[in-house]
């Protein structure tokens, strides 16, 4: 195996894919992060959560998040590169996808600011008015330093998982205006220019159809603020994204697409962000593995470097193997909604077969990158826990990207909602009946299906083992040379 590959995730990428759009663009993008990314990530990652300073000298509000420059220059540094704007002008999202995918080999938190401003320009373009695009769209399509950010703000205190219920924040309107009152509590890239939120219509159902989709801008139209952030979050990882807690009273806000649809269009935003996070979870276990792999090639015990005995090589080969399975699975799940974004409720069957290797890859991946990099601590030994030697960094990171945009358990039920409602198992077998053999998919499809059949509290309580391993079964048919 050529395991001098991992030390570049373009390179990587190219052994998987063969030719690339944008090689060039994406080379140079990935020379920046070589030449001074890395190091600028690693500074920020150990100052930890930024300072907020909510007011000005002269008492009024402006709750500024205090960054260095050097931040600055790397998070516009991929927005210039085409994280945005190239998705609209090559209208697909796979360049987007892969320079993602370099950026979380270095740091996977930075990847957040590019994905949540992806999705709320792709929310504006497909939902809001011709004067929404032109007073905000145009600004996160920008290619210089100008750039305005996005983001999603969904979950709030009680968690993100049943949104129906837990959404407390209430939409009003007053004419053609639409005020939010509400506190969303964990709200990355908080320091964005505008923000998705969701919201219940005043009056509506307690429940997912009574939620809308709303854009709500940092600064009201008289100048002031439009939202407050109470505080930023102590994390564990992910300090390449200020997270923290908003306010939001009487919040100017604008309805996208229609008020009854709002739980679709949430649930597009959740869908764009679960393919970023596969790419993510997949890079940070490359630079696990290639940081492992280093370190075990310098290391000698028993009179010969450790990466000569047995068992360790064979971990480091099925490891790669794995890497590249489960890219494969997550790179399946960008090509199917790179066919289907643009697609409005009510939705293709595409659309629904996307969804389920979206589940699938979102939680094989997210596990993977979490195991990997606990296993490159191993790799270290003691000094593999050590803050200074910074593989301990990868795990932190890893954990994070397990929670983020729904937990594997949250995976598992939405993957078992849409192979019971719109039979997506079924278009799953029919898209890979020409890459494994009909036995073994017969085998699988009958598990299924008397699964489905089970009483509900049996079936979720059993779900785990048969989602893993639908995961594993669609990774070895897609990676299959048949």
């Amino acid at each position: 195996m050529n395991f001098d590959i991992l030390q570049s995730p373009l390179d990587f990428l190219q052994n998987q894919l063969g030719g690339i759009a944008h090689e060039q663009v994406l080379r140079v993008y990935e020379s920046s992060w070589e030449e001074e990314g890395k190091a600028i990530s690693a500074t920020i990652d150990r100052n930890g959560t930024p300072w907020l300073r909510m007011f000005s000298p002269l008492g009024k509000r402006i709750d500024e998040i205090l960054l260095p420059q050097e931040y600055w220059k790397l998070v516009k540094n991929g927005y210039k590169a085409g994280a945005v704007w190239r998705v609209f002008e090559d209208n697909s999202l796979l360049t987007s996808y892969l320079q993602g995918y370099i950026t979380s080999f270095y740091d996977p938190g930075l990847y957040c600011p590019h994905t949540v401003s992806l999705a709320t320009a792709v929310s504006i373009e497909k939902y809001g008015s011709e004067s929404l695009k032109q007073c905000f769209l145009s600004q996160l399509l920008k290619k210089d330093d100008t750039v305005s950010q996005g983001a999603t703000w969904m979950t709030e205190i009680k968690g993100g998982s049943d949104l129906g219920s837990n959404t407390e924040t209430v939409a009003s309107q007053s004419g053609e205006y639409w005020f939010l009152n509400g506190d969303k509590y964990f709200c990355s890239n908080v320091q964005a220019e505008m923000a998705l939120v969701a919201a219940h219509i005043e009056g509506s159902q307690k429940n997912v159809r009574g939620l809308a989709l709303f854009l709500v801008p940092k600064v009201r139209q008289d100048g002031n603020l439009n939202v407050h952030i109470r505080r930023l979050k102590n994390k564990i990882a992910t300090r390449s994204v200020a997270t923290g807690e908003v306010e939001l009273r009487d919040s100017e806000a604008y309805l996208l697409g229609h008020q009854e649809m709002g739980i679709y269009l949430i649930m597009e935003v959740l869908n764009i962000s679960r393919v970023a996070n596969s790419m993510a979870s997949m890079a940070l276990a490359q630079r696990a593995l290639y940081d492992a792999w280093c370190f075990a090639r310098k290391r000698h015990a028993f009179a010969k470097p450790i990466i000569e005995h047995g068992l360790l090589q064979q971990q480091f080969k099925d490891r790669f193997r794995q890497l590249r399975g489960g890219f494969a699975l997550g790179w399946e799940a960008a090509k199917m909604l790179d066919e289907v974004w643009r697609e409005m409720p009510p939705y293709s069957e595409r659309y629904h077969l996307f969804r389920l290797l979206a589940h699938l890859s979102k939680y094989w991946s997210a596990e993977f990158a979490v195991q990997t990099a606990k296993w490159a601590i191993e790799v270290y030994g003691g000094i593999g826990v050590l803050e200074e030697y910074g593989v301990e960094r990868w795990l932190r990171e890893a954990m994070i990207l397990q929670i983020w945009e729904g937990t594997p358990h949250r995976q598992i039920l939405d993957g078992l909602e849409v192979m019971e409602n719109k039979g997506a198992h079924l278009l799953l077998f029919d898209y890979l009946q020409d890459r494994t053999s009909k036995t073994t998919l017969k085998i699988m499809r009958n598990r299924i299906e008397v699964h489905l059949k089970l009483p509900k509290i049996e079936k979720e309580a059993k779900s785990e083992a048969l989602f893993s391993d639908l995961a594993l079964f669609t990774m070895n048919a897609l990676t299959s040379k048949s």
